[in-house]
């Protein structure tokens, strides 16, 4: 897949996902209107819409229906958009800016980012548990199962409170990386891991590869994230540069300097490729993510 196939392939998910969003979510008409018109803003922010991608491209890599696909893909990408809402509040990290645009609770006002956080998450549930396009229904609870578990106290909740509680103290680079397993990874494994359910017959060893190769990501991307904060600036980042480091959270940059944080998210991206040996070229957009996470705005 060139570079130019898969810049085509990531547009055709992004397209895809937001016309699932643009259908599933309550229209701005229907009462309560003012926490409908919050909710699609919030939901529909532009973005890269980097985790339903996952899904669509985890499905190709394992010859998945693209329909089964897109309530797990939507699925994620609301429990981020609500993730992205109740993190930028300011009892969290009270930011005023995201994805290029005033943060839900400035755009509107914190009790309504609240709700709009809780109904997201909320939706994300039912359009798994409602899915109609063939997967069995024992599935479709076990992909419950996965989301949930990714977006509690054992997965991105519990990081944040974890990256909350680091702020102001050094972290060793084995409890940094816990923080970040639970914080952005749990949620890119399920990405995966939700994929790989739609499948008739995948093989254990092909899942466990897989999965593997969304840790190896999940990380990378966080590294990523580190190093973007110090590196970019407000505007390409659609949010407020340096504000890691004003707010003193623990960080790899911090940690390991920022050509050590390069290293490492280079060295995730190589054992993530690698863990895709197996795989035929239906994986080649897998294997592109995983660079284009490490190049990205480099």
């Amino acid at each position: 897949m060139t570079p130019e196939d898969f810049s085509t392939y990531f547009d055709t998910c992004r397209v895809r996902v937001e016309k699932v969003l643009h259908r599933q979510l309550p229209k701005e008409s229907l009462i309560p209107t003012i926490l409908h018109s919050a909710m699609r803003y919030s939901a529909l922010a532009p973005g890269k819409r980097v985790r339903p991608f996952l899904v669509y491209a985890t499905g190709q890599a394992i010859g998945a229906q693209v329909d089964r696909l897109d309530a797990p893909a939507a699925a994620v990408e609301l429990i981020h958009a609500f993730s992205l809402v109740h993190d930028d509040l300011p009892a969290m990290d009270d930011d005023d800016l995201r994805r290029g645009r005033p943060t839900c609770h400035k755009a509107f006002d914190e009790a309504t980012a609240i709700l709009v956080g809780d109904a997201l998450q909320t939706l994300a549930f039912q359009l798994l548990a409602s899915d109609n396009s063939g997967t069995t229904a024992e599935k479709r609870l076990k992909m419950v199962e996965l989301l949930a578990v990714a977006s509690g106290s054992r997965g991105m909740a519990g990081g944040q409170a974890l990256d909350m509680d680091a702020e102001n103290r050094e972290l060793d680079l084995p409890q940094l990386e816990n923080v970040h397993i639970h914080k952005t990874g749990a949620l890119i494994r399920a990405c995966v891991n939700m994929a790989c359910l739609t499948s008739e017959k995948l093989p254990a060893t092909a899942a466990t590869r897989l999965d593997h190769y969304a840790k190896c990501i999940g990380l990378a991307f966080q590294i990523r994230d580190d190093i973007l904060d110090v590196e970019s600036d407000t505007d390409t980042l659609g949010k407020t540069q340096g504000k890691d480091m004003a707010q003193n959270k623990a960080t790899y940059p911090a940690l390991l300097g920022l050509d050590g944080a390069h290293r490492k998210a280079e060295e995730l991206i190589d054992d993530a490729v690698e863990s895709l040996s197996d795989f035929d070229n239906n994986a080649d957009a897998l294997r592109q993510l995983a660079i284009f996470i490490v190049q990205r705005n480099r």
